[in-house]
């Protein structure tokens, strides 16, 4: 009895012991880690990673000081804590992102180089604190912007090449011949229950947080600084399902947030989608654009909420792109509480045709963007949006609602159906508010626009079916209303509008053979 007393204080003893440790921190100068950057720390923090994973997890921790390091491989139950004062700066050193490993790039499945903070089927990882991260990304870029073709073949190329021999190739297999490819800064690879918080990144060699196949991840509170430099988006959570964003600053060389699922055949054979997504409370201050989705969405895009941010000095606001060849779905998307400024092209931009590419058959190769609904937008940008959608593929259902935008020039719309605007107030210094081109079931509602130029019509449609325009009050003098043009242009209907103050109500251009349809007490004079 009494053995079998001491053998339980014993095992409780052990027990707690390991979850003492479990809970423990690990300082990486303990482990060997130079804090002034006089010695490579790659090896140092990997032991006090695997430190702390032997007891079942714990807090890697950074003091305050400067740390020289190669890339760092998180395992599950592990927390990185860089600590305020504390600096990880990455080797721009190639040769120290060997041997190369999983990742995906641009949306297709390789093996490359190691990315800076990389992990593979972990559970329950961090990296938070108040300290910086910085990827020295300069002579990543330099060399991609240097690359001619044609050029002597590098060992890392020559590696890439022995490891990929089967990978399944984009429609432009053109980076991936190459076989120089930029490693991500961050991107843990089919994880769960992933946080990235306080920190702030800069100078990454390629998109910044870049999280794959994971689920719930939680990007919060997130400084991000690239400059001006290739393909260094911020944020690109792709094929990932439950995630968060929020109160991050972003800017970038870049796309400043982008959600992705997959590039072509490579992403369609995935076939993982990206959904479940909130970003909220963010601000972005340089990037190509502020959210984007795409233009690698193969494997669908769904369920997407987008608030409470602030775009000022991006080149586009929201925008949501494709190609023929992409195939997937882009589809229960909403935008909301949005603030733009200084934005040098379009507000929001949902454009299918972002690559040239020859009309085909609807196939998986084929597209589709539906059910995408903006709200609540104020800016003052160069277009207020631009739509085009395919032929074969129409955008379908989009609606607009409260939006208040100062643009050069107004709204584009193509190769549309459904699409709504409701309480929509653009003021333009060229061309009409709004102008569609093949689209169907329309519906104006409530436009304002009191500065359109003299020689535009506020609303200028060509082929365009069952359209109904109500609640139109111009509340200045305007020539033309609404232009009516193109043969296909049919089932036209007006109610509750005032035009006392427009000279022309409607202009039809002769080959409209259309009666346009009273449905109540318009006043046309």
């Amino acid at each position: 009895m009494r053995y079998i007393i001491k053998t339980l204080i014993f095992a409780i003893t052990v027990i707690g012991y390991l979850n003492a440790k479990a809970q423990g921190y690990y300082n990486v100068i303990e482990y060997g880690a130079k804090n002034d950057s006089s010695k490579l720390a790659t090896t140092a923090i990997k032991n006090a990673i695997d430190a702390a994973s032997k007891v079942g997890g714990g807090t890697v921790y950074f003091p305050a000081g400067k740390y020289l390091t190669g890339p760092i491989h998180l395992k599950s139950n592990v927390t990185i804590l860089i600590d305020a004062g504390a600096e990880l700066h990455f080797s721009d050193n190639f040769d120290d992102y060997l041997p190369m490993v999983k990742s995906r790039y641009e949306g297709v499945d390789v093996t490359s180089f190691s990315p800076l903070f990389y992990a593979y089927k972990a559970e329950n990882i961090s990296i938070i604190g108040r300290g910086i991260i910085d990827g020295h990304g300069k002579k990543w870029w330099n060399f991609v912007e240097g690359y001619k073709e044609g050029q002597p073949v590098s060992k890392w190329q020559t590696t890439f090449a022995s490891l990929n021999k089967d990978i399944i190739l984009p429609d432009d297999p053109k980076q991936m011949k190459r076989g120089f490819l930029r490693p991500p800064f961050i991107q843990p690879m089919f994880c769960k229950n992933v946080l990235i918080e306080g920190i702030t990144i800069r100078n990454s060699p390629f998109w910044t947080v870049n999280p794959e196949f994971c689920e719930n991840v939680k990007v919060h509170a997130v400084t991000i600084n690239n400059p001006h430099s290739p393909n260094t988006d911020g944020i690109n959570p792709e094929s990932c399902k439950n995630v968060h964003i929020s109160d991050c600053h972003i800017s970038v060389g870049d796309d400043c947030i982008t959600i992705k699922s997959g590039k072509d055949a490579p992403g369609r054979k995935m076939a993982v989608p990206a959904e479940n997504y909130v970003i909220t409370n963010c601000t972005m201050l340089s990037g190509h654009g502020g959210v984007v989705i795409g233009s690698e969405m193969s494997g669908d895009v769904r369920k997407i909420t987008i608030s409470n941010c602030v775009f000022d000095g991006t080149d586009r606001g929201i925008r949501i792109k494709t190609a023929r060849g992409r195939g997937g779905v882009v589809e229960e998307i909403r935008v909301n509480n949005i603030i733009m400024k200084n934005i040098r092209e379009q507000a929001i931009v949902l454009d299918m045709q972002y690559a040239k590419t020859k009309v085909e058959p609807v196939s998986v190769r084929t597209p589709a963007f539906r059910n995408i609904h903006f709200a609540n937008i104020t800016g003052q940008v160069n277009q207020a949006a631009y739509l085009n959608g395919l032929e074969e593929m129409p955008i379908s259902n989009v609606t607009f609602t409260d939006i208040n935008l100062d643009a050069k020039s107004g709204f584009s719309i193509s190769n549309a159906t459904a699409i709504e605007l409701h309480h929509v107030a653009v003021n333009t210094q060229i061309g009409p508010a709004i102008k569609a081109t093949q689209v169907s079931n329309l519906i104006i509602d409530g436009l304002k626009s009191d500065k359109v130029p003299a020689d535009a019509a506020v609303i200028d449609l060509t082929n365009t079916s069952d359209l109904f325009l109500y609640n139109a009050f111009p509340s200045s003098e305007v020539n033309t209303y609404l232009k009516l043009s193109g043969a296909e242009t049919k089932n036209i209907f007006l109610g509750n509008n005032n035009f006392r103050r427009v000279k022309t109500p409607v202009k039809k251009e002769k080959e409209v053979m259309a009666t346009i349809e009273i449905i109540s007490g318009d006043k046309v004079q």
